[in-house]
């Protein structure tokens, strides 16, 4: 409509804190400027881009189906979601399969999930949910309430009830929150926006014994960590556990909005006909994306190369630590989801900035860490790119203290 530049970005709703850059092209682990300038990505969308960017597989999927055919509603079969559905429930080692948009979606409907399978199995009431302190589980009322961090839940009026919090990797006080009202216990097996914090060892198989005492279920939150990104398809299998209910989003689409519940045979068929309900949610151009990452991920040595080079990205961060004790307190997170917790007169945000003028992208996330998430197809010359950026940008901040 020819209306100015900075007029046309005042019509956003100001809800993001926004960098001032904008990308008009990528391709692979590189985004790129109307002016030419090229970042490397090591946020990935948030942890959606798992191909990197414009990845062949992904673009020939994506315009194929869409020369096809790209919605019909949830009224109809629809052939790539039913694909799709048994591809994940195999892989999770369940049954059934429920397709929304996002992160948040998906964890909303798991919540229900479980509490409909908690009534339909005579237990009304249980409806209780025990999240982890730290957690982040989307930004709906509900998943709200499932977060325990009140900056998030300010000016948004009472929370929905049923939810309560313990501290992330404590087993006594997660036992001590156990009674017989509670329908689930929900996990990030690696928190992400949380700090980049993984479960501690023998902590999920503590959570599991815990929910099988109490008849609880295990819900886990994959949203982040999951498919692929801690070297395993999912992150929970890294612990010998099997949860009840798997939430999938983010890079399940390559970048096309996505989200899946995966649950056990009884408690998917808890939800009949009517109890819940998406009008996007496994249209067919999405899970033939969806499809599309399965395929990349299922692809013979895909995931021996992606564990190879999560353990390249282990050396650096390891080396990191070691050269930066007066920057980096602490080395966390799993895989491709890695973070560096900072001292606390650097604060995180203010990395990440001066990281983006060396054309570098990162994400920060809480306690002060600054967390890489490279796509899962990154290059071994890529991390040592980034490596290099890491060490001019603390070099930097090492000599201003």
């Amino acid at each position: 409509m020819g209306a100015p530049d900075e007029i046309m970005r005042k019509a956003v709703m100001p809800t993001y804190g926004r960098a001032p850059v904008s990308f008009v092209r990528g391709a692979g682990s590189w985004l790129y400027t109307a002016e030419g300038d090229a970042y490397l990505d090591f946020a990935s969308g948030i942890a959606v881009n798992i191909f990197g960017h414009s990845h062949p597989r992904l673009v020939e999927a994506l315009t194929s189906q869409a020369g096809q055919l790209w919605h019909t509603s949830n009224l109809y079969q629809i052939p790539q979601q039913e694909k799709l559905a048994y591809r994940l429930a195999q892989h999770a080692k369940l049954d059934h399969t429920f397709f929304c948009n996002s992160g948040a979606e998906a964890n909303e409907a798991a919540v229900k999930v479980a509490r409909r399978f908690q009534y339909r199995s005579g237990h009304p009431e249980r409806i209780k949910i025990i999240c982890a302190g730290g957690a982040f589980h989307g930004r709906t009322l509900a998943m709200l309430a499932a977060t325990d961090k009140e900056l998030f839940r300010e000016g948004f009026g009472p929370m929905p009830e049923g939810f309560v919090h313990v501290p992330f990797g404590n087993l006594n006080a997660l036992r001590d929150m156990m009674s017989d009202d509670v329908a689930a216990i929900m996990v990030e097996p690696v928190q992400g926006e949380g700090g980049a914090r993984a479960a501690p060892e023998g902590y999920l198989d503590g959570l599991a014994a815990a929910a099988e005492e109490f008849g609880a279920l295990i819900i886990a939150d994959e949203v982040q960590c999951g498919l692929g990104r801690t070297g395993k398809m999912f992150a929970y299998q890294h612990s010998s556990i099997q949860p009840d209910v798997v939430v999938l989003a983010k890079g399940l689409g390559g970048g096309i909005p996505i989200g899946a519940v995966i649950a056990r045979a009884d408690i998917g068929e808890a939800m009949g006909p009517g109890s819940h309900g998406s009008t996007f949610g496994g249209n067919p151009l999405s899970t033939a994306c969806g499809n599309a990452v399965l395929d990349g991920l299922e692809e013979e040595g895909f995931m021996a190369g992606v564990r190879h080079r999560i353990s390249l990205l282990d050396d650096v961060v390891s080396r990191l630590k070691t050269r930066y004790p007066d920057i980096i307190i602490e080395v966390r997170g799993a895989g491709f989801l890695r973070g560096m917790r900072l001292h606390d007169d650097i604060v995180a945000g203010e990395v990440t900035a001066a990281l983006r003028e060396q054309q570098l992208l990162i994400v920060p996330a809480a306690d002060n860490v600054i967390r890489l998430l490279p796509p899962l197809t990154i290059t071994e010359d890529e991390i040592a790119q980034a490596e290099a950026h890491l060490i001019t940008c603390f070099d930097s901040f090492s000599a201003s203290r």
